[in-house]
């Protein structure tokens, strides 16, 4: 065997290595849902925001408008090689408060309660047009004038 053909033969098997590294499957775990237990011990219409994250721990997010709730969010994504993410599993928690700050509602949704919602991406024409610094150049050939000098 001569030391040509070995090196073709590391080469291709670090190519093969790769290829198989590149597409092993990884999980990615995002957020955090607090336990049944933990939920158990909170009361309806006694317990308060201070009392809620104290007991289950701060949330993940909050309503937007009025402080309506806390929101505990947790997602489970697959990544495969080059292929798209897959959500595969998805957790809220959304604990609501009435007008006094008490709890009202405790409820659990999975991803099979609700649907996904896409993000529509806006973007406002601002009228300039994106042209290359040649293509400026090459365009005023022609126009330039002999009152300009």
């Amino acid at each position: 065997m001569t030391a040509r053909s070995k090196r073709w033969k590391l080469a291709i098997l670090g190519l093969c290595l790769t290829v198989v590294v590149a597409c092993t499957t990884q999980y990615r775990n995002h957020g955090y849902v607090p336990l049944e237990e933990d939920l158990a011990k909170l009361k309806v219409g006694v317990d308060t925001r201070d009392s809620v994250a104290e007991a289950v721990g701060t949330p993940s997010a909050g309503g937007v408008l009025n402080k309506s709730g806390y929101y505990y969010v947790r997602t489970r994504v697959r990544h495969y090689g080059a292929r798209r993410p897959k959500v595969l599993e998805r957790q809220m928690v959304a604990i609501t408060f009435d007008s006094s700050e008490r709890v009202k509602k405790i409820a659990r949704y999975n991803l099979e309660d609700g649907q996904e919602v896409p993000i529509a991406r806006r973007v406002t024409d601002n009228g300039i047009e994106d042209e290359s610094v040649l293509k400026k150049v090459l365009g005023n050939i022609g126009n330039i004038s002999p009152t300009g000098f």
